[in-house]
């Protein structure tokens, strides 16, 4: 496993394959269980540093480094140092004197995890928990997990991701480890929500949501992230959910089995409507719980699972 994880496409097949199937063992070990807890990060110290507000996943990567018995820190720039200017070299560098073992950042400038992991500045593992426009590999990672508990393994699916690429970390996540992973994923957006240079990723674009729905076995759809947008990307937001928001008809176009998923949180009535997001082919809440799984499974495998120290089945 390798030392930070900061991007899916750093993983290889066999990474990949090893983080489901440890989220897999961390779901069978702590499902039904009255005290979820496990002591495989006892006496490790897991610092949750978010330099942008999230609380869906700072809440999950705190309660997933808890259940793994880890000591947690959390730092966010509101109120803190942060806020007052401290750069993210002095940052590192008390983090450092603090003894952190493991540092979940999020920062809204795409490659600031990468400048951390590398610098020199600290010698803990960084998990990216969303940089800027880039990556989102955890979300990507439980976004697969839930799809394989479903679906059976991910080679020869074929996947569908709909709506705001241009501002999505997690599009070029999924798109990066889908591909890894053996799936087809085709992306479909209006063109002015395609990021430059897609035609480069691993993976089908098309602007026709209809005719990519037919052959689906899931479909994603993305949230419209409007606090990004400077500009008028589409004319309006009936225009775009007439064109590219997944409603009962369209539901209607997708294979019987075909899953949808939504990394949240979900504009209802715009990407897609509350009748389909709360349809038994959703699996979006399930999303939520497996993010938990996933997140343990890479803590774990970051700062305890190459030193040999325990395996998750005897820390039970």
């Amino acid at each position: 496993m390798i030392r930070h994880l900061l991007s899916a496409g750093d993983l290889s097949r066999e990474d990949a394959t090893l983080v489901l199937d440890t989220a897999e063992e961390m779901a069978r070990l702590t499902e039904g269980r009255a005290v979820k807890k496990l002591p495989a990060l006892r006496g490790r110290t897991v610092v949750n540093l978010f330099f942008e507000d999230s609380t869906r996943t700072r809440t999950s990567f705190e309660l997933a480094a808890k259940r793994l018995s880890a000591d947690v820190v959390n730092f966010s720039a509101k109120g803190s140092s942060l806020s007052k200017g401290e750069s993210l070299k002095d940052t590192a560098l008390t983090l450092e004197a603090m003894g952190a073992d493991g540092v979940v950042v999020r920062h809204s400038a795409s490659g600031a995890p990468y400048r951390l992991a590398t610098s020199g500045w600290i010698n803990a593992s960084v998990l990216n928990a969303g940089d800027g426009t880039h990556e989102h590999p955890t979300q990507a990672l439980l976004d697969a997990f839930t799809m394989r508990r479903h679906l059976g393994e991910l080679s020869g699916k074929r996947i569908v991701i709909v709506g705001d690429v241009l501002h999505s970390r997690v599009a070029r996540s999924n798109v990066l480890l889908l591909a890894t992973l053996g799936a087809t994923v085709t992306l479909v957006a209006p063109p002015t929500l395609l990021p430059m240079g897609v035609e480069q990723w691993p993976c089908e674009v098309t602007f026709d949501l209809d005719a990519a729905l037919s052959g689906a076995d899931a479909v994603m759809m993305l949230r419209v992230q409007s606090e990004r947008m400077k500009d008028a990307f589409f004319p309006s937001a009936r225009e775009y959910s007439r064109r590219y928001g997944l409603d009962a008809r369209r539901q209607a176009l997708m294979p019987p089995e075909a899953l949808v998923l939504h990394p949240g949180p979900m504009n209802r009535g715009m990407e897609i409507t509350a009748e389909v997001a709360d349809s038994d082919r959703s699996v979006i809440v399930e999303q939520v719980t497996n993010g938990v799984y996933v997140r343990m499974a890479a803590l774990y495998l970051m700062l305890a699972g190459t030193a040999g120290t325990t395996t998750p089945e005897e820390a039970a």
